[in-house]
């Protein structure tokens, strides 16, 4: 059976993720542990019982998330005996989750992950002040109509589509005034929903620009090294497993929309009947569901997951 690995991104974490996991297995804890000293934080505490305020800044939420996609990835190659590479055809992850991806598949050093992300948290976060951004989740029109929406609503400011998640869910970026005109414009042309989201900032359009230029010279500053698995990387939607490739892909998502959809259209295309989501939540399963019907799907999050997930990918 063809197979995906996919990994979540911002929105699917919560308290208390990874707790379990990090009590059950030794290989867990010793990438919270990993993850902590690279980030000279308690990362690992906050994740487990520490305020969800604290989780849900985005310079925290990132490598967070990535960690416990990682813990969960090192705990099933373990307790199977196998690699990824024996197992998976392609691997993919959302925004953030492709540096998970990219982790998992042995582009990243752990500790550069966490580091990595941490910035990227950090450089989003002060691209754009504070109110001056925004994004919407349109419910219902294509993402071709959902382009003509923004554009009609830019008047002059940045307002695009920056997630392209499943058959008409599509989330748009750019300024606070520009997305506010776009969720009207939306509603007046018969969207089933148009709502704005309580995210930190404009994440994946033009605004981001400032924290493209700062991933470019960490990443230029990163070891880098081929994927054991090809990564269907975030702004292409299609396979990567060239370095320099990555690198450049990486800045590119800063600013660049997320395909998601269309990644997991190609990866159907490809041949991939089953998609495995690694980590916290189960986002990423329902969109692939509602992408492809024929796809299998499960998510593998906590350590009472795995000993049917091991069964599932023997």
């Amino acid at each position: 059976m063809s197979r995906a690995f996919i990994f979540p991104g911002q929105g699917s974490q919560f308290i208390g993720m990874g707790k379990d996991l990090a009590e059950s297995y030794a290989e867990a804890r010793e990438v919270f542990q990993e993850v902590d000293e690279a980030l000279g934080q308690n990362l690992s505490k906050m994740m487990f019982a520490g305020d969800e305020a604290d989780l849900n800044m985005t310079e925290n939420t990132q490598p967070a998330l990535m960690a416990v996609s990682v813990a969960v990835m090192r705990v099933l190659e373990k307790q199977g005996g196998w690699a990824l590479a024996d197992k998976a055809s392609f691997v993919a992850g959302h925004s953030l989750g492709e540096y998970a991806a990219l982790t998992a598949a042995g582009s990243f050093a752990l500790s550069d992950a966490a580091r990595l992300l941490k910035l990227r948290g950090q450089a989003m976060q002060k691209a754009v002040p504070v109110g001056v951004g925004s994004m919407a989740a349109i419910i219902g029109p294509s993402l071709e109509d959902v382009r003509k929406i923004a554009e009609d609503a830019a008047q002059g400011d940045v307002c695009e589509a920056a997630n392209d998640n499943s058959v008409g869910q599509v989330v748009i970026s750019g300024h606070k005034d520009a997305i506010a005109r776009a969720v009207e414009i939306a509603t007046e042309r018969g969207a089933k929903r148009a709502v704005i989201l309580p995210v930190s900032a404009p994440f994946h359009c033009a605004l981001m620009q400032p924290a493209a230029v700062a991933m470019e010279e960490a990443l230029a500053d990163t070891a880098v090294n081929a994927p054991s698995v090809p990564v269907v990387a975030n702004v292409t939607a299609e396979a990567v497993s060239d370095a320099d490739q990555i690198r450049k892909l990486l800045v590119q998502q800063v600013t660049g929309a997320v395909r998601w959809r269309e990644s997991v259209i190609w990866m159907r295309e490809q041949g991939v009947e089953q998609m495995v989501e690694v980590g916290a939540g189960k986002v990423l399963s329902g969109l692939a569901r509602r992408i492809d019907r024929e796809i299998e799907c499960f998510n593998v999050g906590a350590s009472a997951d795995i000993d049917a997930a091991l069964e599932k990918l023997s």
